[in-house]
């Protein structure tokens, strides 16, 4: 297991699917492949296959243990889906709470599940199957979703998105069975804070309700940025996105934003879907940003 401890909080890396390549068109189409070519030095081959012209990403989560209690950013795609419209998600069958058990946690010792946006691969082990019935994966744990991602999301509300029937059933297997029990917080303002190490601050733009979580603790700081991040190109180059923002203009401000403060306050930077190392240091590189370092795990 990847783990570290910054201050008083350890954070371990969870993985669901292991390293693999998406078209680079289809998660960039709109980033012309000069932007690609002109990074290739340090981006291939453990983020980009030129050969294959693919991304390569990955599902991971991350562990944190807080203040006594145990806590989940995010929680991957799940198993058994009903995905048509993204069959990658469809029908999986991964051991991903045999890795939780790995790292020593069963689905009763968590304590906090934080869902830093609705999207499928993001909320996915929030429930699982149970007599043919979606049931809360973690039945001690409240789950921290933004209200402006419920609300968006929520087919009740026929809120025509970007991203069309992509999102196809996510709501109502993985987001409505745990509002039903009675878990879930719908947070809203410009902060929630989840104990005196971890804040959610609203980073809105890939989905309406977008957060990332900081951390601080002593002199260490850290942010989980989400989906604000699918490649280390958007570092270098952080006007760049991808095809699932629902607001690219909005989603562009809060990258910035984020990369910004991850540089400023010297915070170790913590993307979904990052390979390799999977965390990074970044600095300032004029208007743009760089990697400083990449996280050697301890």
């Amino acid at each position: 297991m990847d783990t570290i401890t910054l201050g008083n909080v350890e954070i371990t890396r969870v993985v669901e699917l292991t390293a693999r390549g998406l078209p680079r068109d289809f998660v960039f189409p709109d980033v012309a492949l000069d932007h690609w070519q002109r990074h290739e030095n340090w981006l291939a081959p453990e983020f980009l296959d030129p050969a294959a012209d693919e991304v390569r990403t990955m599902i991971q989560t991350w562990l944190i243990r807080s203040e006594g209690r145990t806590i989940l950013i995010d929680t991957g795609i799940g198993n058994g889906r009903e995905r048509p419209y993204m069959p990658f998600f469809a029908h999986l069958d991964t051991n991903y709470l045999d890795e939780l058990a790995a790292a020593g946690v069963r689905p009763e010792d968590v304590d906090v599940v934080i869902n830093t946006h609705v999207h499928g691969d993001h909320v996915g082990w929030n429930t699982v199957l149970a007599d043919r019935e979606w049931r809360p994966t973690f039945p001690n744990a409240e789950y921290l979703i933004a209200r402006a991602d419920f609300e968006y999301w929520n087919p009740e509300n026929e809120i025509r998105t970007r991203s069309g029937r992509q999102s196809q059933n996510v709501f109502e297997d993985s987001v409505a069975p745990v509002h039903r029990a009675g878990q879930t917080v719908l947070w809203e303002g410009d902060h929630y804070d989840v104990d005196a190490n971890l804040r959610i601050v609203p980073a809105p733009g890939h989905t309406p309700g977008s957060a990332v979580v900081r951390l601080r603790s002593g002199t260490e700081h850290a942010v989980f940025a989400g989906d604000l991040l699918h490649s280390p190109l958007q570092i270098a180059e952080p006007d760049c996105g991808p095809s699932f923002d629902e607001d690219e203009a909005q989603a562009r401000v809060a990258r910035r934003r984020l990369l910004e403060w991850t540089a400023d306050h010297n915070a170790l930077l913590f993307p979904a879907h990052f390979p390799g190392a999977g965390a990074a240091e970044v600095r300032r590189d004029g208007g743009k940003f760089a990697v400083k370092e990449w996280l050697a795990w301890r």
